[in-house]
């Protein structure tokens, strides 16, 4: 424990130098702006950014691209809550209670919870990134295909069976998420299919295009055609804090959604969207605000979902800097931007460049404390957003959502795709069908496939594969018990 302060003071002492805090600062706001763009995250940005590491030390470099990948995941949550368009696949599921929140008048709680459940989140997973890196990534390597499959099963079920006024329609929206999932490429094979011989959708459909559909142009084309009908009550002002309940109400979410989020953080999975809507879960069925969800919106449905979103995104540091192994996109970059550099990620890598990691560790701490400062104040100006009239503020959403899907692969053919998926929004708004479970079976459907194909070839083409190993037979158990246990106490009260 010694030695590990001595080399974390030391990390503090690098990245505490006036050029590496000026790095870790212009990370995190770049990162902010990022976020709140549909299409257009950290990845893309980190990316474009990598031919800077041949002018660029390699530590100040790795500070920058931490900073932009921190503050893309707030940025996001920003446009989640004021516009219901999300910048980042993991603040999908803010969108769902935070523009409940912003339509009644408390635009400026749900940001302050996003900021603050942020920055808890964030230092209680860099703690732990700090004490539990090797022993957390020594048990995610244990894990294979059936173990992988039974978490994303669970996802499946779990989102399926909360979201929405009905199981049934639920399922119904996760099948058409899955079956946009299957159009392209097969992961196993590389044959193409379900593309109706149509070019452009070889590639598969983008999430980002999708998310944009349904969210913000779904709900730019619903206000159009039922404007009568909406209440009129989006331009509201708020207060631009949280009251002493709502403060009651966060912290236990942030805490759950912190515990939800880290150890997904850890395995290839399927990024922050599993924990997001994991936490999104737990809050609704623990809440004892039910009729919020949904309506007026819960804050805890906010406070939760960012936690495990900043939780899982810090932990993805521990299998890239213990194992080599990136769990999302971003950290793939990363790791190829410590390539350029000679540097291999692994488990040796504490040993032969420890000044790098601890510096990296400790500007996740000053990171979070800079994203806080510069994110509380601003919460006042974001509200000003709702002043805007709803005519050209809907326009000026639709812009913002062409150019953010256009920049993606400047392609003509995917803003058609993106107004067709946001006419289905609207029926399935309509309908009452929710919208989140078609983005999660989308993201998480070729995962699951592959995975469930690669544990069948594992147990020589035999499914017992999955109920023969502990811990996936463990997360069938739960599933089934997701399913039928409200069943059967309907059943019994009924009875």
């Amino acid at each position: 424990m010694t030695e590990l302060w001595t080399q974390l003071l030391g990390g503090f002492a690098t990245a505490g130098t006036p050029i590496n805090l000026l790095w870790a600062f212009v990370g995190c706001a770049l990162g902010t702006a990022i976020g709140v763009l549909p299409g257009l995250g950290p990845a893309v940005t980190v990316a474009m950014l990598l031919p800077i590491t041949s002018q660029v030390e390699p530590t100040a470099s790795m500070i920058f691209f931490a900073g932009i990948y921190y503050g893309a995941m707030y940025g996001g949550s920003t446009t989640s809550i004021l516009l219901n368009t999300p910048g980042e696949t993991g603040t999908m599921v803010t969108a769902l209670e935070g523009f409940k929140m912003a339509k009644s008048g408390r635009a400026g709680a749900a940001l302050a919870t996003a900021a603050i459940g942020s920055f808890v989140a964030g230092t209680i997973a860099t703690v732990l990134v700090t004490l539990f890196a090797p022993v957390l990534a020594d048990f995610a390597v244990t894990l294979g295909p059936p173990e992988y499959f039974c978490l994303m099963l669970l996802a499946f079920t779990t989102v399926s069976a909360v979201l929405g006024q009905s199981t049934l329609r639920g399922m119904t929206s996760l099948f058409v998420g899955l079956a946009m999932g299957l159009v392209g490429m097969d992961q196993i094979t590389a044959t193409v299919r379900y593309t109706a011989g149509i070019p452009e959708f070889m590639d598969g459909i983008e999430v980002v295009l999708v998310a944009v559909g349904l969210f913000a142009v779904g709900e730019v084309l619903y206000n159009a055609l039922y404007e009568g009908r909406s209440r009129q009550d989006l331009n509201k002002m708020s207060r631009v804090h949280m009251n002493r309940a709502e403060w009651r109400r966060s912290v236990p979410a942030w805490l759950r959604g912190t515990v939800i989020g880290f150890p997904f953080g850890t395995i290839p999975a399927g990024g922050s969207e599993i924990p997001t809507f994991l936490s999104y879960a737990t809050e609704r069925k623990l809440s004892k605000h039910k009729e919020e969800f949904g309506t007026t919106g819960a804050i805890e449905g906010v406070a939760g979902p960012e936690a495990a979103n900043n939780s899982a995104v810090t932990a993805t540091l521990v299998p890239l800097l213990t194992l080599g192994i990136p769990t999302s996109v971003t950290a793939a970059i990363l790791l190829s931007a410590l390539q350029n550099y000679g540097i291999q990620a692994g488990p040796q890598l504490f040993q032969t460049s420890s000044t790098l990691v601890w510096a990296l560790i400790a500007s996740l701490y000053i990171g979070n404390v800079m994203l806080l400062v510069l994110n509380l104040p601003l919460v006042g100006l974001w509200v000003k957003l709702l002043k805007i009239p709803k005519a050209p503020l809907y326009a000026g959403i639709l812009i913002f959502a062409t150019v953010g899907v256009y920049g993606m692969r400047q392609s003509a053919f995917d803003l058609y795709l993106m107004l067709a998926i946001g006419l289905l929004g609207v029926v399935m708004r309509r309908f009452d069908f929710p919208t989140a479970p078609v983005v999660v079976g989308m993201i998480l459907g070729p995962l699951a496939e592959a995975h469930m194909r690669n544990a069948v070839a594992i147990g020589g083409g035999q499914w017992s594969v999955f109920w023969e190993r502990p811990i996936s037979l463990g997360l069938l158990v739960v599933v089934a018990l997701i399913l039928v246990l409200p069943r059967v106490l309907k059943w019994r009260r009924r009875a």
